[in-house]
């Protein structure tokens, strides 16, 4: 006996489905179990190791397909990967309690491993540890924003932290090797990007050892290529610039 399928139904199994509703109508993408939360956080960037099909559906479950026409209206456009795109970062992860209960607790542990990662108490520079990061978290009611990326989010979180904790990003040593005529008038220009100057030497060539904050990198790097047309050096000595031990409260 033959089972009849109609044409606009496709039939998919162990399916996350990832639901939008737009210009009066439902539309859901079929992705792969624990695939969305990687595609959103940077970690996955291949759209077919995420995505089951490139179909957008009505309903997924009953295999109903979108008609384009519906797409057009609701979404301008009939290219139906764009489409998935769009539902993928901003539609809303059907999943049942449990699963979401499990995912925003692994996500909230995530943002407060990047946060412990990223920062330390500025006058001990000792890091804290994830777990106290996750205290100070759940003392501020932090509640993990499930579209939005780890990364954006821990630096959410080192922001309002800041106003109940003494927590800094740790500053980055740098060495900057600048051409003697360009030294001091660069020198002033770099000034506002520096948080500390450890040394200084002026021979032929002016070098400096300082610290920054990781967040005024790409600027200083790219100050010293444009500014010295080449000439001058910028070496990272250490990414974090941390005493040993971890920082606790008493």
């Amino acid at each position: 006996m033959s089972i009849f399928t109609p044409t606009n139904q496709i039939r998919l199994t162990n399916v996350a489905v990832v639901r939008m509703k737009k210009g009066g109508k439902r539309f859901e993408i079929a992705c792969y179990k624990n695939k969305v939360m990687s595609w959103r956080s940077g970690a996955e960037k291949d759209l077919d190791e995420v995505m089951q099909t490139h179909s957008v559906f009505m309903n997924v479950s009953k295999g109903q397909v979108a008609k384009k026409e519906d797409l057009l209206k609701a979404f301008g456009t009939e290219d139906q990967t764009e489409i998935c795109k769009q539902i993928l970062a901003k539609g809303e992860l059907q999943v049942s309690e449990k699963e979401r209960s499990t995912q925003l607790e692994q996500m909230f542990r995530d943002i407060a491993t990047i946060v412990a990662d990223k920062c330390v108490n500025p006058e001990t520079k000792r890091p804290y540890t994830v777990n106290l990061i996750e205290r100070a978290m759940k003392d501020i009611h932090y509640s993990v924003k499930p579209t939005k990326s780890t990364k954006q989010q821990a630096l959410d979180v080192i922001k309002q932290l800041k106003e109940n904790m003494q927590i800094e990003r740790a500053h980055m040593r740098l060495r900057f090797i600048l051409p003697a005529k360009d030294g001091k008038r660069l020198k002033e220009k770099l000034k506002p990007l520096i948080k500390h100057i450890e040394s200084e030497d002026f021979d032929q060539e002016l070098e400096i050892v300082c610290l920054v904050d990781p967040g005024c990198f790409r600027e200083i790097d790219e100050l010293i290529r444009c500014e010295t047309k080449g000439k001058g050096t910028l070496e990272v000595l250490s990414l974090k610039d941390v005493e040993e031990g971890d920082e606790r409260f008493e």
